[in-house]
């Protein structure tokens, strides 16, 4: 009956065809002569033979993933349940492809095919049935099946090709399931271009060749030490269609997609390229194919999610829900790809990386390339600690916020900083210890990789201890601290002005100069006082005797870098922004200060301030007794009983509580304290995006001294100025050998003339974007309404 034959009915059942299975309006299974398609939205999303057990779990999870269908439906269309479905979901969240693959050995609790049933076995394969269905009869499982017909001498047929034989299907085979490329996909020249950045695949082992230095002018911007990494390839033609390398990624022949750029204009938050040749230089792709590899076959691999992440905090999306606000093709366009990641995907490869629990090498390979090319900023550093207040349900160690004057549950960042107020590294204490427990393994750590130079390390008065100065001497180490706690006045006889002109500012401070002896008399160090212009006195301790008076205090007031650092980063880059609430146990064993002997102590403090209140009336009361009526004591006591029995009162609660103040410990295992589970916030992706952060703030730095020269508003609207281009569109040009960049002019014109002196500058080494051989070359694109007026 053809369709336009009468049926009899209105409306008429439309069945499937043989061997296809709909799961909803948009996904459909085919299946046919031992092979599977799954179809979503017209596009193969997989393709396995069915045994495959591994790949039909794959293609379920992904399914759901990827929000073509829900659990119940694909259960349904696959013959499974839905909690088969979770299980295969978390087992994938957790290890990968690998983990939804059966274990080696045989599965436990599963009977073995037993010998006398070899003769069974054999009659039941000759009738054709399946490994599937011989198991189902047999009782046990299809693994045990197919590993005795290997013994007994059956051999699975296998497939001369992977393609499906249906009669719709194309000629051409699928191009991940043939041992060799075909040559109907290989690699396409888009637009009629041999486009570069298209390389053979397999990956081949050769890079980009050196570049050289980010500029010649700046010798503490180091050498764009761009990544020698394989060049991946695209299937695709269309830079703005890439369902061949998703389809890919998805079979697992595909590790991170290649960036394919397609020209266009105005495009927003493009400018953010101008950074790129400041991310290379720091090393950040090379450092993390070092120190993570790679995080398995993905469409945004590993190359693909650090961009996006250093892109993402450049042009100030401060979370990935931010990129909510985005269209993702218009990111896309800036990465290379046909849209960028959203926040499901990326949080899942931020996951991913946090597993490998790398962060700590990650973050001490980058330490060691920012020394390597700041060198000579080395020599004071600059230690402090950021507080980074967690609002959650779980009970985590409480610390002093000092912006906020509380002590709330937080966890604490210790930072360093090199003498131009750049951050170095950053590492994160445990149980939120303080400045003088942190600073042994912090130095330790600087001393790895600094070596042997003479540093001096500059910190507040949270990290005051004569001991640590002790300590700190024998280590190699120069102190530049505040004095801590009280001291004898300076008179200020012995104050000199002192004034010179430092970093291109005029410097002056009213200075005395003295020795000082700590440790009774065993620790000699040297004391430079600063008065005020309100008469108040600020003494700084250092053991660099080398140094003049006004370079110790001028190093020590520099402090303010590292706090305004702080301060830019929380308001600009989110630094205290919580990714995760997750928490993972902690030491139970750690001794802590006892919650019981300090609420005694604070009982104690304020019986005593009742006390002290008390004798403070008595002695008023003797004072203004008059003795004309009340000559002896004695008559004063009985006029003054009532005050009397408070006062004894008032000491003997005083003694009972010092003595069951001394009765307590001072200090108990956290588990007692805590009086359930001992947790912390898990700091492993923390810590991997303050090291993001971090980079892109280094790359922002790299890019402020290139416009310094040509921007006389440097040190008050620089940053503003870079984030203002970052943020512009720009027009895109892609030729053969190069990725042209033209941003778009800025608010007035002595920033646009700052913008394209900056142009300049980076396009005088050569840069070429990571994962392709293409050249980066930048400049400003004209007026648009300068060309009307000329037009007109």
């Amino acid at each position: 009956m053809t369709a336009a034959e009468p049926t009899g009915e209105l409306f008429p059942d439309a069945a499937a065809p043989a061997g296809v299975v709909v799961v909803n309006a948009r996904c459909v299974l085919r299946t046919q002569d031992g092979y599977r398609l799954v179809i979503a939205g017209g596009v193969p999303l997989a393709q396995y033979a069915v045994g495959d057990r591994m790949a039909e779990a794959h293609a379920m999870v992904s399914l759901v993933e990827q929000a073509w269908a829900g659990q119940n439906d694909v259960a349904r269309a696959f013959g499974r349940s839905a909690r088969t479905l979770r299980r295969y979901e978390a087992r994938f969240d957790e290890g990968g492809l690998a983990a939804l693959g059966r274990a080696n050995g045989f599965p436990k609790g599963q009977a073995r095919l037993p010998l006398s049933r070899a003769r069974h076995l054999n009659r039941l394969k000759a009738q054709g049935l399946s490994n599937r269905q011989i198991a189902a009869r047999l009782g046990v499982s299809e693994k045990a099946v197919r590993k005795r017909l290997r013994r007994l001498g059956w051999k699975a047929p296998r497939p001369t090709e992977a393609t499906l034989p249906f009669e719709e299907s194309p000629a051409e085979p699928l191009p991940s399931a043939v041992p060799s490329v075909p040559p109907e996909l290989q690699p396409a020249e888009p637009r009629g271009s041999a486009d570069p950045n298209l390389s053979a695949f397999p990956p081949s082992p050769q890079g980009p060749p050196p570049v050289g230095p980010l500029t010649t002018a700046d010798p503490n911007v180091s050498a764009l030490a761009c990544a020698q990494e394989p060049l991946p390839q695209s299937f695709d033609a269309d830079p703005s269609d890439r369902r061949v390398d998703r389809l890919l990624a998805y079979l697992g022949r595909l590790d991170d997609a290649a960036p394919l750029f397609r020209p266009g204009s105005r495009v927003p938050g493009a400018g953010v390229l101008l950074a790129i040749p400041a991310l290379l230089a720091s090393g950040v792709l090379d450092c993390a194919r070092e120190s993570y590899g790679h995080i398995g076959p993905a469409f945004y691999g590993l190359r693909t999610t650090l961009v996006s992440l250093l892109v993402m905090a450049l042009l100030r999306i401060k979370r990935p829900e931010g990129l909510k606000e985005r269209p993702p093709e218009d990111l896309g366009r800036i990465l290379g790809l046909d849209r960028a990641p959203e926040v499901k995907t990326l949080r899942r490869k931020l996951a991913r990386l946090a597993a490998l629990g790398q962060a700590a090498r990650f973050g001490r390979a980058l330490a060691e390339r920012r020394v390597a090319a700041r060198g000579a900023a080395l020599g004071f550093l600059y230690v402090d600690g950021h507080v980074r207040v967690y609002h959650g349900q779980h009970t985590i160690p409480k610390t002093h916020v000092a912006r906020m004057r509380l002590s709330l549950p937080a966890t604490t960042d210790y930072w360093v900083h090199d003498a131009a107020g750049e951050p170095l590294f950053v590492v994160t204490a445990e149980a939120n210890a303080g400045l003088v427990k942190m600073l042994p393994p912090v130095l330790a750590e600087v001393r790895a990789l600094v070596g042997e130079r003479r540093v001096t390390v500059v910190f507040d008065r949270g990290g005051w201890s004569p001991q640590l100065f002790a300590e700190m001497l024998a280590a190699g180490f120069d102190v530049l601290t505040y004095r801590k706690g009280r001291s004898r006045r300076v008179p200020k006889k012995h104050f000199h002005e002192h004034t010179a002109q430092i970093d291109g500012r005029p410097v002056r401070y009213l200075l005395a100069d003295q020795g000082v002896h700590l440790l009774g008399g065993r620790l000699r160090l040297r004391q430079v006082t600063r008065l005020s212009d309100n008469g108040h006195q600020t003494a700084i301790v250092t053991s660099r005797r080398d140094l003049p008076t006004l370079e110790v205090a001028y190093h020590m007031f520099e402090r303010w870098r590292q706090e305004n650092f702080f301060k830019y980063l929380r308001e600009e880059y989110a630094l205290d922004a919580l990714l995760e609430y997750a928490v993972e146990p902690d030491d139970p064993v750690r001794d802590v200060p006892n919650p019981e002997w300090q609420a005694a102590d604070a009982r104690l403090r304020a019986a005593r301030a009742t006390l002290a209140a008390l004798k403070a009336d008595y002695g008023v009361a003797a004072w203004e007794n008059a003795e004309g009526q009340r000559r002896t004591m004695r008559g004063f006591k009985i006029a003054h009983a009532s005050l009397g029995r408070q006062l004894r009162d008032a000491e003997q609660r005083c003694q009972a509580l010092e003595k069951k103040r001394a009765s307590l410990p001072r200090r108990v295992p956290v588990e007692q304290a805590v009086g359930g589970e001992v947790v912390r916030l898990a700091a492993e992706r923390h810590h991997l995006t303050n090291l993001l952060k971090m980079v892109a703030y280094q790359a922002e730095s790299d890019l402020l001294r290139l416009v310094q020269p040509h921007y006389r508003r440097t040190e008050d609207e620089g940053r503003t100025l870079l984030q203002s281009a970052l943020a512009s569109a720009a027009d895109i040009e892609v030729s053969e050998t190069e990725l042209r960049v033209f941003v778009a002019p800025l608010s007035s014109a002595h920033r646009t003339r700052a913008l394209a002196a900056l142009c300049n500058e980076i396009n005088a080494v050569t840069t070429t974007f990571p994962g392709t051989k293409l050249v980066l070359r930048f400049g400003v694109a004209p007026d648009q309404k300068h060309l009307k007026a000329d037009k007109s």
